[in-house]
């Protein structure tokens, strides 16, 4: 089981004008370092809470599928199954109908139920299932992950002549994980 991101969010979910404004930074000398440190910050935060903040679409490649007919989805929280697609033995693709499908896009990690798939096997990465995930749009995403993604890039660009844009994020601020934790998936 493997993900693949399709299509990247259109947006980031803190615009550079906000990101300056919260580090009190006049001019655009730093806007190629910032954008960049905006963009490590959003990666970063989305790995370590397994969400995709602004709309985004991914693909999982499976194997098989689960007797029971319901599989996982990360990359919470899922919008909407776009498409599944299985491929037999001989490389044959079938376009799975959603009809009957039932998705909880909310649950962490959100799941889809698919009758009729369930025990179906397929040759390596021989079912894909697209889905689009994200909150929506920039103005959708939760405050608490705004907020962390510009502590994030102030902290990181505190650091940038030491560690460059392309190897951020180099560290988190003080306290980070205790802001995100909201936003994290918890398992007992």
């Amino acid at each position: 089981m493997s993900y693949a991101l399709i299509t990247p969010p259109g947006e980031e979910p803190v615009s550079l004008d906000e990101a300056k404004m919260f580090m009190r930074l006049d001019g655009n000398e730093e806007d190629d370092v910032v954008t960049a440190l905006i963009v490590a910050a959003r990666e970063y935060l989305e790995s370590v809470t397994g969400l995709s903040l602004v709309t985004q679409t991914w693909r999982l490649y499976r194997d098989s599928w689960p007797q029971s007919g319901m599989i996982s989805l990360a990359h919470g929280p899922v919008q909407a199954v776009t498409k599944v697609t299985a491929y037999d033995g001989d490389g044959e693709a079938t376009e799975v109908a959603l009809d009957a499908a039932r998705l909880d896009g909310r649950a962490r990690p959100a799941r889809l139920y698919l009758p009729g798939m369930g025990g179906w096997r397929a040759r390596t990465n021989g079912i894909e299932v697209d889905f689009i995930a994200g909150f929506g749009g920039a103005a959708a995403v939760p405050e608490v992950a705004k907020q962390a993604i510009l502590r994030h890039v102030a902290h990181m660009f505190v650091f940038r002549g030491a560690v460059g844009p392309d190897q951020q994020p180099a560290g988190a601020p003080e306290g980070y994980d205790r802001l995100v934790a909201p936003l994290k998936a918890w398992r007992l």
